[in-house]
């Protein structure tokens, strides 16, 4: 039996809450520009929070299950070279399999409790 493997979202509860009404998730102004939603693996999502949503107030990282979305779900060289996961196509918000509180440790964000 293989792992499980995860891909992650990050956005305001806010916003997150705006999905589960509309039922899909919404695409940043970066996605609208180069056709895809941006993702981040477990190793990258931390420091994607910490370079682009520092300022963001209660930001969450939604897990969705890699093997669930898709030939759709692409890993490409993005950020210095390493390959990031990016989905063409919309996400429903019940693709969402957990989300994670990212709480601010100072220096660095780190996975919080499950909500």
């Amino acid at each position: 039996m293989t792992d499980q493997r995860f891909v992650y979202r990050l956005m305001s509860t806010e916003a997150w809450q705006q999905a589960k009404s509309d039922g899909r998730l919404p695409w940043a102004p970066v996605d609208d520009e180069d056709g895809f939603f941006h993702l981040s693996g477990k190793d990258q999502v931390c420091e994607t929070a910490r370079l682009y949503y520092r300022d963001t107030e209660g930001l969450v990282a939604l897990e969705m299950a890699e093997d669930a979305l898709g030939d759709r779900l692409k890993w490409e060289a993005s950020r210095g070279g390493a390959l990031f996961p990016h989905y063409y196509g919309h996400l429903d918000a019940d693709q969402v399999g957990a989300v994670y509180e990212m709480t601010w440790k100072g220096e660095a964000f780190e996975f919080g409790a499950r909500q």
